[in-house]
């Protein structure tokens, strides 16, 4: 990170003092440079030890040493002037900082109002149109708030550009690059109190934080309110939700209520699309949206508690994604895990992504015939839910035995002897344990299961929103993360990026999962909303006869690929053979797990990706998601009310390789309970996949490097030069692939089922 400094108004150099807030120049009106940027001008720190100002640690620990570069003797001077040219254009100087790309730029002014003097702003714009125009920030501290008054003792900007490795994610790689503007900003009237403002040009969006670094007469302080707001240059459309796991809702910015959800997606114009979201929540209150009083078509911060705390703080990040459409925000959403500290964890290869198939009979034999189904099928976990312990909302249950609770299963269950034989077959259990009982025994259970064996804990009904229990919860995930137990929280928990700090927290419910019967709508709101927070655990259904309410099996393997999830729970609901076949029943189903031949899809699918990437989508309608798993790639493609076809070019293919396209869609004439096509063909990077979607229908693909005996029909190549594929190009009676006898690498030839009739 390049930095150094720039004088202000009434600054003085001096020699022999050096700023703690270096940065590169990069004012308004001030073009980075063709020379070489100058050397940094000494700071004086008079000013600020009067006031006993500190840095705050988070800055202390991001600010390196200023890089030593060719003088110019003049640029304290020539600052200076230049702000005084903005003072005399303004009330007060305008900083703006671009984004790498000069796509987003971000501006930051002390706004002069009769009520609120030298009032902190932000605005941000997008290819030179505003998006948020002129915004305040301030804190409402208690008993006097933090909001106007302010001079600027010291500005600092800086460029960071860098790649990180993820433990697991939708992408191997990401790339940390921005540009960055920290303004300290000091009352002119006592007490004279301090405030730091970082604010951040990415070319995915802009971010901004605040901070209160020590300084004399206030240690301690308790926030009332936060005042960060968001005013919108129109009533633009947005889709709001009011609890984690809620129904949508298409409404212009002036009808939201008090308390709306983040991420909230909102569409500026036909290619500018917005999302506010918080990164790195946690020991803060979270925050939502509530209406701007007096305002129109403008939000302010929410926040779910006070938050009382010794200084210094620094809250979380306030975030505005900006991209040209939605797919685009969704592929874009590691801005969050960018706002994030880097992973804490020296050791990390205990961590381990997987599928998850939930034991439903809480017995010993299910639990058995569990670990052999995921053996057998590729999967890396058994999870036992509530019940194994007592009644989950009973304060007497006791999380450190096997209890059962008589309602859910008469057992007998020996978790010991299932945990003993699941280790034996390289299969890992993951219990689930209520929040009452979490609260109670955490110490306890977390050294005991880590001796039992366990490799991960399912909380459930976590308490969220307030200071304390985002505190509490964030406390838990690092305490896990000492007895190397991995995580999956439930219920209204939504990320902010914390996996990349502490990756043991694998995934997270806090959307509407199958558990909820969503419409195909409400899921295809989910994937440009919800998900661009990050992972969440859905809880997939199959043979579940849900699925049949709402959609096909085809779009429930497509959900597989769209909804991520490190930790991906299958067959929700459904029960493997061998098990006891009326024994539990979660959510009193006993619906049983087939050898149907698309069970191969889930059978190969990974969990976590090298790549991502959105093809189509339209909130609320259709969506086609590309990940890759090393070399494969694998299509989700989901839809709603509307039949469609949409062209999928494969170019995204490494040129000159050919691979095998697995092609999963309904058919109503397949003989199977699930109505499940299975097509395979050769194809490459000059193939177009056709794919045509029914009515709440959906195709899963799966496409893998084609070895030299593989016998699959080459596509006929098409009018427009390319390779066209349809799943819906056989009429009924024609002879259609709907099963192969193993994998399809080549050692396997296609069974073919001829002459159904639908």
């Amino acid at each position: 990170m390049a930095n150094s400094a720039i004088a202000l108004p009434g600054a003085k150099c001096s020699s022999g003092e050096t700023s703690p807030y270096p940065c590169p120049p990069e004012l308004r009106r001030i073009p980075d440079p063709a020379v070489p940027t100058p050397r940094p001008c000494p700071w004086p720190l008079a000013a600020l030890a009067a006031a006993g100002a500190r840095p705050s640690s988070a800055r202390r620990d991001q600010l390196g040493p200023v890089p030593q570069q060719p003088r110019l003797p003049s640029i304290c001077a020539f600052a200076l002037l230049l702000f005084a040219f903005s003072s005399w254009a303004q009330a007060t100087p305008t900083i703006e900082i671009h984004s790498p790309d000069t796509l987003l730029t971000v501006r930051f002014a002390l706004q002069n109002d009769p009520n609120a003097p030298a009032a902190p702003t932000y605005q941000v714009a997008y290819r030179n149109k505003p998006i948020i125009r002129d915004s305040r920030l301030g804190l409402a501290l208690v008993p006097t708030p933090l909001q106007s008054g302010f001079e600027i003792v010291n500005l600092a900007t800086s460029r960071h550009d860098n790649t990180w490795r993820p433990v697991y994610g939708e992408r191997s790689v990401v790339r940390d690059r921005y540009r960055q503007i920290v303004v300290l900003l000091r009352e002119t009237e006592p007490p004279r109190r301090l405030l730091e403002l970082t604010l951040r040009a990415y070319n995915q969006g802009a971010a901004f934080r605040y901070a209160l670094p020590e300084q004399p007469g206030l240690e301690r302080i308790v926030l009332a309110r936060e005042l960060t707001e968001f005013r919108f240059t129109d009533d633009h459309p947005a889709w709001a939700v009011y609890s984690a796991q809620g129904n949508y809702e298409r409404v212009p910015l002036s009808q939201l209520r008090p308390g709306c959800e983040r991420p909230l997606t909102i569409q500026v114009a036909e290619d500018v699309w917005v999302a506010l979201a918080e990164a790195r929540l946690v020991d803060y209150a979270r925050m939502k949206l509530a209406p701007l009083t007096g305002e129109p078509h403008s939000l302010i911060s929410d926040l779910s508690s006070r938050v009382e705390t010794a200084l210094p703080l620094v809250t979380p990040w306030r975030v505005v994604m900006v991209a040209d459409r939605p797919g685009r925000l969704l592929e874009n959403n590691d801005l969050l895990l960018n706002l994030n500290d880097p992973c804490a964890l020296p050791d990390t290869s205990w961590i381990k992504p997987g599928k998850v198939i939930r034991e439903v009979t809480l017995t010993t034999v299910g639990g058995k015939a569990c670990v052999d189904f995921a053996v057998q099928r590729n999967l890396q976990y058994v999870e036992f839910d509530a019940g194994w312990y007592g009644p989950e909302n009973s304060d007497e249950s006791d999380a450190t035995t096997v209890t059962l609770d008589p309602s859910r299963s008469k057992g007998p269950l020996d978790l010991p002897e299932v945990i003993r034989y699941a280790t034996e077959r390289g299969i890992g259990i993951i219990l689930y344990v209520n929040r009452r009982a979490l609260e109670r025994q955490l110490d306890q259970l977390l050294p005991l299961y880590r001796q039992w064996g366990v490799q991960g804990m399912k909380f459930g009904f976590v308490q969220v929103g307030s200071q304390a229990a985002t505190r509490w919860l964030h406390h838990a995930i690092r305490n896990a993360a000492e007895h190397r137990l991995m995580v999956d929280v439930h219920d209204e928990y939504r990320p902010t990026g914390y996996s990349r700090t502490y990756p043991n927290l694998m995934t997270q419910e806090g959307i509407a999962g199958d558990e909820t019967r969503p419409a195909n709508s409400l899921t295809l709101t989910l994937l440009f909303t919800r998900m661009l927070a990050g992972a969440a655990d859905n809880t997939i259904c199959y043979y579940d006869g849900r699925v049949a309410q709402n959609a096909t099996h085809a779009y429930q393997l497509a959900k597989a690929v769209c909804i991520y999830s490190p930790w991906q729970f299958l067959y929700w609901y459904d029960r493997p053979a061998g098990s006891p076949p009326r024994a539990g029943g979660a959510g009193g189903a006993e619906t049983a797990i087939g050898t149907e031949p698309e069970l191969e899809f889930f059978d190969h699918i990974p969990t976590v990706w090298d790549d991502t990437r959105v093809l189509h989508g339209k909130i609320g309608e259709f969506a086609i998601i590309a990940r890759r798993h090393q070399a494969e790639w694998y299509l989700g493609c989901m839809n709603d009310a509307q039949a469609r076809s949409l062209a999928v070019p494969l170019d995204f293919l490494p040129r000159r390789i050919p691979y095998v396209a697995h092609l999963y869609s309904h058919d109503p004439a397949v003989p199977t309970r699930t109505r499940v096509r299975i097509d395979r063909y050769r194809v490459g990077a000059e193939t177009a996949l056709q794919v045509v979607l029914p009515p709440r229908g959906g195709q899963a693909v799966r496409l893998v490097p084609a070895q030299p005996q593989d016998a699959y029909p080459r596509l006929p190549a098409s009018p427009t030069g390319r390779n066209e594929a349809s799943s819906f190009n056989q009429a009924p009676g024609e002879s259609v692939i709907v099963a192969s006898t193993g994998s399809g690498s080549g050692r396997d030839r296609p069974v073919v089922i001829d002459n159904l009739v639908p």
